[in-house]
């Protein structure tokens, strides 16, 4: 950590999981109306994995491990478990706890974080000032999702665009490593009609009326998500970089929510930064929601793209319409 936001904080390991199947582009063809071609024009997914029988826990246990081997911690060197999900096994108990249960980190608290697709860097900015403040000294940190039991595979707007996985970070206390240079985190709730799951709680509580009107499932304006990122993400990335005294040019690695690549592009042209800079894996794994940028990230630390020393700015938007980056070196 710097002086100015706390104790020097470490990335200590990483981890990953995402499941067998894989649904490709030509495999919807045969599901809704659409083509390779369209999907691959509007969004850059070329493929997503998809769940059979696993829980969102299954996955963020099986990430979560892998990241505690790769730090060479025990489970019970574990503080704090935070899982980022919007697809939750059950709204309670959360799946935090279940992962809690399964690792045998009988010393951490659990908890599930949900803010949209941002809930990744939500989650991540929680650990980080955990950690600054003392309270924690090894913290879990996962993003794990099962869209595809709560997306309409009858909506060609929505089911070409969501896939399954988990991805996980352990952060840890202690000099040697790396400093968190700036965190920010936004929201506009006036647009918090953009993405949303109507139905099943207590606005819209279960029926045979929402059952029949399909309103158990994602429903999104993609159109409007487009223009909202597109407007305030770049302004915002801009504010980030000032408030981390780092100029754009000095970030080494921009790390995005991998949602749309016209809106990586987009927003990687107006701070003009190279796209040789993105790490981009959602022609792979499509958008995974709040377990997206961990992916990303673990990709990228394993085949040897991002090195110690190196700077790092993450950053996601999602439903709420919540926002937010982190910047920090390894």
């Amino acid at each position: 950590m710097s002086d100015r936001l706390g104790i020097p904080v470490r990335i200590l390991g990483t981890g990953k999981y995402v499941p067998e199947r894989v649904l490709s582009n030509f495999d919807l063809e045969k599901v809704v109306d659409t083509t390779d071609e369209w999907i691959t024009t509007r969004t850059g997914i070329k493929e997503r994995r998809i769940s059979e029988g696993e829980l969102t826990s299954d996955l963020a246990y099986k990430a979560g491990l892998e990241a505690i081997e790769d730090a060479g911690l025990k489970a019970e060197e574990i503080d704090m478990i935070l899982v980022a999900t919007n697809s939750p096994d059950t709204i309670f108990p959360g799946v935090a706890p279940k992962v809690q249960n399964l690792l045998g980190a009988v010393n951490a608290g659990a908890c599930d974080i949900q803010a949209g697709c941002t809930g990744c860097v939500y989650a991540l900015s929680m650990a980080f000032a955990g950690i600054g403040s003392g309270m924690w000294k090894n913290v879990l940190v996962i993003g794990a999702e099962v869209l595809s039991r709560i997306i309409d595979w009858s909506d060609r707007n929505t089911c070409v665009l969501f896939g399954d996985g988990a991805g996980a970070m352990v952060i840890s206390a202690g000099k040697g490593g790396g400093c968190l240079f700036a965190a920010e985190l936004r929201a506009d709730g006036s647009k918090s009609d953009f993405i949303k799951l109507p139905a099943g709680l207590v606005e819209r509580p279960a029926s045979h009326e929402t059952v029949d009107n399909r309103e158990h499932f994602v429903q999104m304006k993609g159109n409007e998500v487009f223009k909202f990122v597109n407007k305030v993400l770049p302004s915002f990335l801009d504010e980030v970089c000032e408030k981390a005294q780092l100029s754009s040019e000095e970030i080494d690695w921009w790390i995005f929510h991998q949602a749309n690549m016209r809106i990586i592009e987009g927003v990687l042209k107006r701070t003009k930064q190279p796209k040789e800079k993105a790490v981009i894996n959602l022609d792979k794994y499509g958008n995974t929601s709040a377990a997206s940028v961990f992916l990303a990230f673990h990709d990228a630390i394993k085949d040897g793209r991002i090195k110690k020393g190196d700077k790092v700015l993450i950053t996601s938007f999602g439903a709420g319409m919540t926002y937010g980056a982190v910047i920090f070196s390894l």
